[in-house]
């Protein structure tokens, strides 16, 4: 196997008709489907099984790979296991997607803001002039239809509504795409509603009229971004955030926020991207686990308050070049440095390579006068937790709160580029960045 097709987690629609479609522009590859569907993604591939090829990406051997398509998403993190892959420099990555932005450096890139990414392959097969059967063309208006609201998000385009009639002119069947698009809504849906029209907190924030509803929810709800929908049009609101708030079985908690926007200056998809996630400008949802939902809630406030300020990275935040220390100084010089520097840690590099932590904490081991003549690599740490320079300022937080830990070391191919700390973080949050 040497060249796979894969996409998202939580793969929707758009998402599995776009590996279809890759597959007939590149015959040769195999598609590499993700643990993860939407349940009725998973009810379309249980009856279609027989006619669309796939593997379970999990069992694919990754080091026999010498080409990745990747479709509906630009970020390595929404890929899951198999973002392994970034680490291999003799891969070739190729990219389709419709949104804007992502951090996979692709060898080449189709990433226009249509309403679908099914819309860019469709307009490939029909400059390849390739046939497609009547169970193909309805697969690709279903994704086409769910990620424009049946042509009626802001974000479609004149192209998505001509791609539209072209598959309809191949035979897409409109009642097939009704059936698999119609969510379900039934008594669980209609109690989470009945609870979030209950804690409903309207707010005004930068020229928007906001809906926030968090409520902890017990097992699996289905079609929650239906209720949100129904929550932010029964509220009449510019946009609704709902946080699903559950208990894992480590006893953490984990929150699910899904948000909805009918307002075209407010992108909840780029919003939801800063905390981890992604989606369109109307639309769009992220995972939190081992988080206070005030928290989330106050973060949600706090990035549409900052004018989505998104887009910002560690790598725009980061302090370099780093003080660091090699693994054979002694820990009696490694205190001077401290104390001349005021800092409570610095990262242990051999090399370039960061190789362990050295903290002020550390210094508790050590028992004896002569024990501070120790290299510094007898007590550092080297459960390493580090950051890559394209994650956001609130992944940066979650990650120092989760570890307990002031400060994040920025890597970059194993290599230490920058270090981020809480002070850092925090004056990101409370808008005193320079402008």
């Amino acid at each position: 196997m040497t060249q796979i097709i894969t996409t998202h987690k939580n793969a929707d629609f758009d998402a599995f008709a776009s590996l279809v479609a890759a597959t007939l522009i590149y015959p040769d590859a195999v598609v590499a489907i993700p643990r993860t569907v939407n349940p009725n993604v998973r009810a379309f591939m249980s009856i279609h099984k027989d006619i669309f090829d796939y593997v379970d990406r999990w069992g694919i051997e990754t080091g026999k790979v010498s080409r990745l398509i990747v479709v509906d998403t630009a970020d390595w993190a929404r890929l899951g296991p198999i973002a392994k892959l970034n680490k291999r420099t003799d891969l070739e990555v190729l990219v389709w997607d419709h949104h804007v932005g992502g951090d996979i450096d692709a060898a080449w890139k189709c990433q226009e803001a249509v309403g679908a990414t099914i819309t860019l392959l469709v307009r490939q097969l029909k400059a390849m002039r390739k046939l497609i059967t009547p169970i193909q063309a309805t697969l690709f208006l279903t994704g086409l239809y769910e990620d424009t609201g049946n042509l009626t998000f802001s974000s479609c385009t004149a192209e998505d509504a001509y791609t539209a009639g072209w598959l309809l002119d191949r035979k897409a069947d409109l009642a097939l795409v009704s059936k698999f698009l119609r969510p379900a809504y039934g008594e669980k849906q209609r109690d989470v509603l009945f609870e979030m029209l209950k804690a409903d907190n309207r707010l005004k924030l930068n020229g928007y009229t906001i809906s926030i509803s968090r409520i902890h929810i017990d097992g699996h709800v289905g079609s929650l971004a239906l209720v949100v929908r129904m929550y932010r049009d029964i509220v009449n609101v510019d946009a609704a955030f709902g946080l699903f708030v559950s208990e894992e079985k480590n006893g953490r908690q984990k929150c699910m926020i899904i948000g909805r926007s009918s307002n075209e200056g407010l992108d909840v998809g780029t919003l939801m991207k800063s905390m981890g996630g992604g989606g369109h400008p109307g639309a769009g949802s992220a995972m939190l686990k081992g988080v206070n939902p005030e928290i989330v809630e106050q973060m949600i406030v706090d990035l549409i308050n900052g004018n989505q300020q998104s887009s910002v990275q560690i790598s725009d935040m980061m302090s370099f070049p780093v003080c660091s220390v090699p693994p054979h100084k002694s820990m009696a010089e490694v205190a001077k440095i401290l104390r001349q520097r005021g800092c409570t840690g610095l990262p242990v590099v051999d090399e370039g390579l960061l190789v362990g932590i050295i903290s002020r904490r550390d210094f508790k081991k050590i028992r004896k006068e002569d024990q501070l003549q120790a290299p510094v690599k007898a007590y550092m740490s080297n459960r390493v937790i580090s950051i890559e320079p394209g994650n956001s300022p609130i992944q940066a937080a979650q990650t120092m709160v989760r570890h307990d830990i002031g400060r994040l070391p920025v890597v970059e191919d194993g290599r230490i580029i920058g270090i981020i700390t809480r002070s850092d973080v925090m004056m990101y949050f409370y808008d005193l960045l320079p402008d």
